[in-house]
């Protein structure tokens, strides 16, 4: 018992570090979030979710998607390309030139010292973000995830395994609603060996009165219901679908940046 009180104020500063360390300085650090502009631009970001993808976020969370999926898109590092603008008055020396050098996936010198070298040339250039890791690479989203992409997400989704793809940009990679309802009806039909389960009480399936439901979910040849009939998402099926096509992980800001590609002028 004279043990009692040490052990019980180690426990007690123990849970009280931990919880400092994982509940106070989150909140401090990100509880005061604010809306942020977009690189390059006055726009601000982001504008939160319109109706129906917000009650989406409630059907993601309730049909536990966030059990095989994640929302945070991984970058472990940026790299540098750079872009030829205007071969100028000399077309054909410019070509020459770039032509034995490597443009792309340069650090930041080596960038600026071929843009010097195309410029001497009568040439212009510029240099592009380009944002690198095993996520990029899948076009998983063009940049890492950024505290502000969830700012209005209540609650964030971030997930922590990926039997799943990430779904972070899933809007951007499959921007059709139907794709998204198919997917959502009968995985297999979009995605060949997918190991998601059907959530298929999401849908009615009911036979064809009058005309067909403008509603109704459009398959490949053969893969659709029986003659005769159709399925027909429900509400919670389209919002579910409204959610997932605004995930977007492609906007450019001042703590993830890439750059956008740009026109390249003719010489």
């Amino acid at each position: 018992m004279k043990n009692g009180f040490p052990v019980f104020l180690a426990s007690l500063l123990a849970l009280g570090g931990s919880w400092c360390g994982f509940v106070l300085a989150p909140i401090v650090q990100l509880g005061g979030g604010q809306q942020t502009t977009i690189l390059n631009s006055s726009d601000l970001y982001p504008l939160g979710r319109p109706g129906m993808a917000n009650q989406g976020l409630q059907v993601y969370r309730a049909n536990g998607c966030a059990a095989c999926h994640t929302e945070q898109v991984q970058q472990s590092g940026v790299a540098c390309d750079v872009v030829l603008t205007s071969a100028g008055k000399d077309p054909a020396g410019v070509t020459n030139l770039i032509s034995s050098l490597n443009l792309n996936g340069l650090d930041k010198a080596a960038a600026d010292g071929l843009v010097d070298k195309i410029t001497a040339a009568g040439g212009k250039a510029e240099i592009h973000i380009i944002a690198t890791g095993p996520d990029i690479t899948r076009s998983w989203g063009r940049r890492h995830s950024v505290a502000e992409d969830f700012l209005y997400d209540d609650p964030v989704q971030l997930g922590s395994l990926r039997i799943g793809p990430d779904l972070a940009d899933a809007g951007t990679r499959q921007p059709d609603a139907n794709w998204q309802l198919v997917h959502l009806y009968a995985p297999q039909n979009v995605v060949k060996d997918s190991a998601m389960p059907p959530f298929r009480y999401l849908f009615r399936v009911r036979k064809i009165n009058a005309a067909p439901s403008p509603d109704a979910l459009v398959f490949s040849k053969g893969s659709g219901p029986p003659t005769g009939y159709e399925v027909v998402p429900t509400a919670r099926a389209q919002e579910l679908a409204a959610y997932l096509l605004s995930l977007h992980a492609d906007v450019s800001l001042h703590d993830a940046p890439f750059t956008r590609p740009a026109a390249v002028s003719k010489p």
